[in-house]
């Protein structure tokens, strides 16, 4: 499905970084030894994972994961990566909401162990929805699935997400605000302007998504509601699930204080990127799973709150996710795997949907 290699994820040694978090672990543990490290296959471009047992008569747990920040010299997919901040809102939504946010353990803010910050959590079993080939390809535990069971792997899906969102108290999320002035949906929207100012610094821009924010700022919500604590990157590719019912949120580093529909148009959305990818390949997908109006439906049931506005926030979701592709895509150009092409928009994987959605066709 891929129309050029794979990018790399990563320049570190793995063995080395095995045998410097001993060394840490010896020192935050008396005794204890790293075991079995390893780097999972679904390793991303961002935050690195790293998977290890502790060895020691009483370890606080037996299994564990390592988030460390990105590699600075690897080209990162975003300018900053703060660990602390990451550690602090999973605790955050642990305590408030009973999610199942595994367990955080240790975190380290200084660099120097493992040449930069990194915290380590509970390591939790279970199966999660594949992006490589994606779980709307056949031949994964989700497409096989009956559609009674990815029903309530949606439903339960759907609850954590609102679960999270009636949760945690606003003022407890402040210092997940983006910078400015102006409501939380205004400075988050300055915040991807910025990012993708910093993407395209030195490179070809994209006039793609320099017309999508144009067009965001036509469709502006009259009413933007009350900010909460947004998980960020709100998919179902970063639950651990056990059977079909949720085992672990993970991957809270987009985490924000937004409104509530920033989280459901990126669910919606990155669900939607995945289906029009595999049907452009000839495959069926999954056209009945994550559908807009029973996420939104689903949403209100649970909440006594109906989405609005959600053609301004799917296409909010796509426009960020073309920033990120375009930083990915730059990546490679980077690392010498592909050449930048004529037109810049083209390095993005969905911009025939993104345009739609500028000319309210998409939906239709």
């Amino acid at each position: 499905m891929a129309t050029a290699p794979r990018p790399r994820t990563s320049t570190r040694d793995p063995e080395e970084v095995a045998r410097k978090l001993t060394s840490w672990l010896a020192v935050r543990l008396p005794g204890a030894k790293a075991v079995n490290v390893s780097v999972p296959e679904s390793n991303g471009m961002s935050s690195e994972t790293l998977l290890f047992d502790i060895e020691h008569p009483e370890p606080p747990v037996r299994s564990c994961a390592l988030r460390l920040a990105a590699d600075p010299s690897a080209y990162t997919i975003f300018p900053d990566y703060d660990m602390p901040r990451q550690y602090r809102t999973m605790r955050l939504a642990a305590e408030h909401t009973g999610l199942p946010v595994p367990r955080v353990l240790w975190l380290e803010e200084d660099p120097g162990p493992l040449s930069a910050p990194f915290f380590v959590m509970e390591r939790v079993e279970g199966r999660v929805p594949p992006d490589v080939m994606p779980y709307t390809y056949e031949g994964n535990w989700l497409h096989s699935a009956t559609d009674a069971e990815r029903a309530r792997l949606q439903d339960a899906t759907v609850g954590l997400i609102a679960r999270l969102h009636d949760g945690v108290p606003a003022s407890e999320a402040e210092f997940l605000a983006a910078p400015g002035q102006g409501s939380a949906l205004r400075r988050h929207v300055e915040a991807q302007r910025a990012y993708y100012a910093w993407v395209v610094d030195g490179l070809p821009p994209s006039p793609l998504i320099e017309s999508a924010f144009d067009r965001l700022a036509e469709l502006w919500p009259a009413d933007e509601g009350d900010p909460v604590l947004n998980w960020g990157d709100a998919r179902i590719g970063n639950i651990i699930y056990d059977g079909f019912e949720p085992a672990a949120v993970l991957d809270w580093e987009m985490a924000a204080l937004a409104p509530r529909e920033v989280d459901l148009g990126w669910t919606v959305y990155l669900h939607r990127f995945f289906q029009d990818l595999t049907e452009s390949f000839g495959q069926a997908g999954l056209p009945g799973f994550l559908r807009r109006a029973d996420i939104e439906r689903r949403y209100a049931q649970l909440t006594g709150y109906t989405p609005r506005d959600m053609d301004f926030y799917t296409l909010y979701a796509a426009l960020r996710h073309a920033v990120v592709m375009l930083r990915v895509a730059y990546r490679q150009v980077y690392f010498k795997e592909v050449a930048v092409p004529d037109d810049p928009d083209t390095l993005i994987l969905h911009h025939a949907s993104l345009r739609a959605m500028m000319q309210d066709s998409y939906w239709s």
